[in-house]
């Protein structure tokens, strides 16, 4: 199974929880059979590391994405992954919008195919413009969909 992971910068959100999925897939009967990565829709911080706010947030809860770099979503994703998971209702359609004939359906929110219920709309809200506060409240979405994915793949 190969899961990816998109928002919109790859600079917060995704690689947070590339991160949290790579922590929970890694510590259940599903380590190494589960590759995860991340992308954003833009490129402009292509090769640049996570946010420093989503680094500091990642380390607080154990785990580590210092090393992890943006890079943009690219059409060979789309036949690389088996899921690509969005981080929000706008990243759903840009990934929609670009997916290849017969690869759309492979497009979701990540917070709805891990089961997991949150905000009315199913999105992982974008701290980027906020404070240490809102990196925790998407750490908390993002480790949760990583439980509930871990619990979804054992189970079927």
């Amino acid at each position: 199974m190969k899961l990816l992971v998109v928002c919109l910068g790859n600079i917060c959100r995704s690689p947070m929880a590339e991160g949290a999925l790579r922590a929970r897939i890694g510590g259940s009967p599903l380590a190494g059979s589960v590759q995860v990565d991340s992308a954003g829709t833009g490129g402009w911080h292509a090769g640049q590391p996570p946010d420093p706010r989503a680094v500091a947030c990642a380390r607080g809860h154990g785990v580590d994405i210092a090393q992890l770099r943006a890079r943009q979503l690219q059409s060979a994703d789309f036949h690389r992954f088996d899921w690509l998971l969005c981080a929000d209702a706008q990243n759903l359609a840009d990934v929609k919008r670009l997916a290849p004939p017969g690869h759309g359906e492979k497009v979701v929110l990540l917070l709805d195919w891990a089961g997991v219920a949150s905000a009315p709309d199913s999105s992982v809200l974008d701290p980027y413009g906020g404070s240490a506060r809102d990196f925790e409240v998407t750490w908390r979405l993002v480790d949760s969909a990583a439980r509930a994915v871990v619990v979804r793949l054992c189970a079927g």
